[in-house]
């Protein structure tokens, strides 16, 4: 049976142009209309969390990068909803905080297994070292947590897939997503059992042309399946799997509206 495995940065639900309003409902109804297998989401506002699966009848595990905050205080995600729906394209994730998450259809089980920092304090200064990054680059890195989840899925089959997700720093110099990508490669390779399928993905913030970890991916030490061809990837190990196929516009239009400012992404394996 053909496994479909899709990813998509939501944007926090804004259209492109930015509007007052945001359209994340409607973002994951659309997403999840042809049933794939597993859907992972980036850049979704905390509070959207417990609606996932009323939106998509889909298994939810999700994970938190940033907790709701006003200003240096701690907040609520029913809070950080109510600021935010007073201008969704100016606020965005400024009071909402910010989550990824997996969704798994009802075919399959899912369980979570773990999940790891990308951008940890300890792991930010060895590679700030090794790098020669300026102060300012170390500032900006260490300015919003990123987070990589990662879960088991039992397939109808009785096959197992260990997807991970996560969505990496972005940054000017792509040497810094570029580290984290390779952190979260290796840790999905650790929580991987031996000869089970492995699924990374997400909003990597780094494409195939300027990433040398994308191209060692490829590689036979690690045997991921080809990137795809701007910063989003979902990369497979461990199955044939089809090209990388990113969203045509049309298919991500509300009207005449844009959802995102990200093309969702994704692989068949036949």
């Amino acid at each position: 049976m053909p496994l479909l495995v899709r990813t998509w940065n939501v944007f926090h639900g804004n259209a492109v142009p930015v509007e007052r309003r945001a359209y994340l409902a409607e973002m994951i109804e659309l997403a999840t209309a042809d049933d794939p297998d597993v859907l992972c989401l980036q850049e979704l506002p905390v509070w959207a969390l417990d609606r996932l699966a009323d939106w998509s009848g889909m298994r939810v595990l999700a994970t938190v990068a940033r907790r709701p905050r006003l200003g240096p205080f701690p907040s609520t995600g029913e809070l950080g909803r109510r600021l935010t729906d007073l201008n969704a394209g100016r606020f965005r994730s400024a009071f909402a905080g910010q989550a990824n998450a997996i969704l798994v259809s009802s075919r399959h089980r899912a369980d979570a297994v773990d999940e790891i920092v990308l951008n940890a304090a300890s792991f930010r200064r060895a590679q700030a070292r090794w790098l020669e990054l300026d102060v300012a680059a170390r500032l900006a890195w260490a300015k919003e947590r990123r987070v990589c989840q990662a879960v088991r899925v039992r397939l109808v089959d009785q096959r197992t897939a260990l997807v991970a997700n996560f969505h990496a720093t972005g940054s000017p110099d792509k040497r810094i997503p570029d580290a984290e990508v390779l952190r979260a490669a290796a840790f999905a390779h650790a929580v991987a059992r031996p000869d089970e399928l492995c699924i990374l993905a997400g909003d990597f913030n780094v494409a195939a042309r300027v990433s040398r970890t994308l191209w060692d991916l490829r590689g036979p030490d690690w045997a991921f399946s080809d990137p795809g061809p701007g910063i989003d990837h979902v990369l497979v190990r461990g199955a044939e799997s089809l090209p990388a196929r990113p969203w045509p516009l049309r298919r991500r239009r509300l009207g005449r509206r844009l959802l995102s400012d990200h093309a969702p992404v994704e692989v068949t394996l036949p």
